[in-house]
């Protein structure tokens, strides 16, 4: 394996020591395109209340004159995995960003474990919160295992190589997105699946005890998004890991999550267990939509069997809305 740590910095693909984080189009584009690579991400410093999750206080965020979430207080669980669902342009990915210190509060305060995340120094949030954005842009003619090592420039100092244990956690990053045969393949050569995998063990790779991630299973065919929703679920479970993602497919939501978010128009319309917020009140507010529910007898989770857009022949109901949940019903 190569000596990442110097090539890297060489080349500029150096992680940003004030780790602002992964640059792509997430959430209305404000976040830029073209960028550093590694995830930053949000934590706490010292004195932090251990297992308080991430805490909203009267939060308002938005770009440069458009404001999308207004006065939000919210608290994301410690050790639990948080699903936010929503339509197009709710502000589910600004309120992702704000969490990751991606977006500065216009006002209010963001603690991660009981510390301000924008009075937090940068190396430590990365140590504390790997982030994956919706479009991350990589510098040209990076392989996959190149990528993944990013994962590790957190953890090093300086110009510092990585060491034994750095080339280990590659390798086992690597191995669990099912990625070691594609370990030197450029990552212009990769299908979206595969690409998107990469990204996810790159994010793996930081080992930090929280994951925040926009759209993940993005690009992914039925059998890959469970794999990594699997994934991202045995992260939690055996490691106690706080996942918060961005999920459109809804019986996917359902089914990861034990906390859930519902948004509409920059606020938060019904959160707590899927059960609570997967309703058929809920969700007509959220998606204006009309839909069949009824429980997986596997798990208890809800399961959407059919929907219908408020307004449409087969459906009485408000015309108002043009945003569906994306990806099969069925998944």
């Amino acid at each position: 394996m190569r000596d990442y740590g110097l090539r890297g910095s060489r080349n500029g693909r150096r992680h940003d020591p004030e780790g602002d984080g992964l640059h792509g189009g997430a959430g209305g584009g404000a976040a830029g395109g073209g960028g550093t690579v590694v995830g930053s991400g949000t934590t706490t410093g010292s004195g932090a209340t251990a297992g308080s999750g991430i805490v909203l206080r009267n939060v308002s965020l938005g770009y440069e004159q458009c404001r999308v979430i207004a006065d939000m207080s919210l608290t994301v669980p410690a050790h639990r995995v948080t699903v936010i669902i929503g339509a197009n342009g709710c502000g589910k990915s600004t309120l992702l960003k704000g969490m990751a210190r991606i977006l500065r509060p216009e006002e209010g305060v963001i603690e991660l474990e009981g510390a301000d995340v924008h009075r937090t120094p940068s190396r430590t949030m990365a140590h504390r919160m790997a982030v994956l954005p919706q479009n991350p842009v990589a510098p040209s003619g990076l392989t996959v295992e190149e990528l993944v090592a990013y994962g590790r420039f957190p953890h090093k100092t300086g110009f510092g190589n990585l060491d034994a244990q750095d080339y280990r956690i590659i390798e086992e990053s690597l191995a669990t997105c099912a990625l070691t045969e594609f370990a030197a393949t450029p990552l212009e050569e990769l299908s979206g699946g595969q690409r998107q995998r990469a990204w996810i063990a790159m994010t793996i790779c930081q080992r930090t005890p929280y994951l925040l991630l926009d759209e993940p299973t993005t690009y992914l065919d039925l059998a890959h998004q469970l794999d990594v929703l699997d994934l991202l679920t045995r992260l939690n479970r055996k490691e106690g890991r706080t996942v918060v993602m961005v999920l459109h497919e809804l019986n996917n939501a359902a089914r990861v999550a034990d906390h859930m978010i519902g948004m509409k128009e920059g606020a938060v319309v019904a959160e707590g267990d899927p059960c609570e917020v997967v309703t058929n009140a809920n969700l007509r507010t959220i998606f204006q939509i009309d839909a069949r529910i009824e429980h997986d007898d596997r798990n208890g989770k809800p399961l959407l069997l059919a929907y219908e857009k408020l307004g449409s022949a087969d459906c009485a109901g408000d015309e108002d809305g043009d945003a569906l949940p994306l990806g099969p019903v069925g998944a």
